[in-house]
């Protein structure tokens, strides 16, 4: 069956199903509009759908997803600045109150980081993902030291490393400087091993992530 038939027959069943037992809140959020209290920053690949991991209803999470969940530094130069306006948007519309980043296993942007095997390429042929992922080239360094470029030790690192990176980039918004010294937003770090079906969190105060359990 073609890709796109086979959504129709998800939308189909979405509609006969689905739609119905959550017609109330779809109503609500119709005549209410949106209030989440929580942003994700999650990663495109089609393995770790936030909502599904998290099992959460329509209307509960503002969600942002792109190549290796990252998130750049606060900019104000020209351009078409993406991530930064769904933060702005997240933070200062939506008054979120808490921002959460989650990196996963076998992610390929942290593995190209890794590498480098876009390096040189042209836009529309790689150059815009290794473009992207620059945002790790301060991290690569120091994990290619330790674990080589190759297996999975490294790409680990590397994947834990870029929701380091991704939450250091997010303390550079003057927006969200001010609302995490007043404590009306907190920053959370997370990992979800997709190998293993494991969520990780970061502790802020030894640096480490560990499972929840």
């Amino acid at each position: 069956m073609p890709e796109f038939a086979q959504l129709l027959e998800g939308y189909r069943r979405f509609r006969e199903q689905g739609y119905p037992q959550q017609r109330a809140r779809f109503d609500r959020l119709a005549a209410e509009g949106q209030s989440p209290k929580l942003m994700i920053i999650g990663c495109s690949d089609s393995r770790v759908d936030p909502a599904q991991i998290f099992d959460v209803d329509p209307g509960e999470i503002f969600v942002v997803r792109n190549v290796a969940a990252l998130v750049p530094p606060f900019e104000t130069t020209p351009g078409l600045h993406g991530v930064s306006a769904a933060l702005e948007f997240a933070v200062q519309v939506l008054k979120v109150k808490q921002i959460v980043v989650m990196g996963h296993g076998m992610c390929g942007g942290c593995r190209a980081a890794l590498t480098q095997e876009l390096h040189g390429t042209r836009p529309g042929e790689g150059g815009f993902i290794a473009n992207w992922i620059h945002l790790l080239d301060g991290v690569r360094e120091p994990i290619a030291a330790e674990h080589g470029i190759e297996g999975r030790a490294a790409e680990r690192a590397m994947e834990l490393a870029g929701v380091k990176v991704s939450l250091e980039n997010l303390r550079t918004f003057p927006c969200i400087q001010e609302k995490e010294a007043s404590g009306e937003l907190k920053l959370r770090g997370t990992f979800f091993a997709i190998s293993e079906g494991v969520l990780h969190v970061l502790d802020d105060e030894t640096g480490e992530f560990g499972p929840v359990h």
